[in-house]
């Protein structure tokens, strides 16, 4: 399926910018310096690319697309995925909350650095692999459309690419 590699692409760019979390943790941990708008650009992307993009395809599209052909919400995948995806906002919200207070912004950090390495393997390896199996070409053909619809009504014309420069300029700084 198509719109499931998009969504599997989008998880590229969500585990580089985990990595650069994790320097960015690193650095403070070791009491060196970092510039708290590198903190505050990947904070916008996880809001913006990762929560309304990314987690607004699979939630507002994929998962009722799914739930249609009979993959239950409840006690499957689907409600392990929305439950996920609340405790990742509750650690980002702690993130963001807590730029001026290093310990505070680790413990965060970690938390969702953690959450979302093993969420994605869960929807690469257990529910995309569902979806392939049960959604049809014409429902595939579709989703890609709604899925292209919602990014430009919710993060707007050019704004993917842009942050993709955005992860790839701080992994930059943050691999050395």
């Amino acid at each position: 399926m198509i719109s499931i590699e998009q969504l599997r692409n989008e998880h590229h760019a969500v585990l580089l910018a985990l990595e650069i979390i994790g320097k960015i943790c690193q650095k403070l941990e070791a009491k060196e310096k970092v510039n708290p708008k590198h903190q505050e650009e990947i904070l916008e992307f996880i809001k913006i690319f990762v929560d309304k993009c990314h987690h607004g395809k699979e939630e507002d599209l994929l998962f009722p697309a799914m739930e249609k052909v009979g993959i239950p919400r409840e006690g499957g995948p689907i409600g392990m995925m929305l439950m996920e995806h609340d405790m990742g906002r509750g650690y980002a919200k702690g993130m963001r909350e807590n730029i001026s207070n290093p310990g505070k912004f680790i413990k965060n950090a970690r938390g969702y650095i953690e959450l979302l390495k093993r969420h994605i393997d869960k929807e690469n390896n257990i529910l995309y692999p569902l979806a392939d199996a049960n959604i049809s070409q014409t429902k595939d053909s579709e989703l890609l459309k709604k899925f292209d619809r919602l990014e430009l009504e919710r993060i707007g014309p050019g704004k993917h690419e842009e942050f993709h420069r955005m992860i790839e300029k701080l992994e930059r700084i943050y691999h050395k």
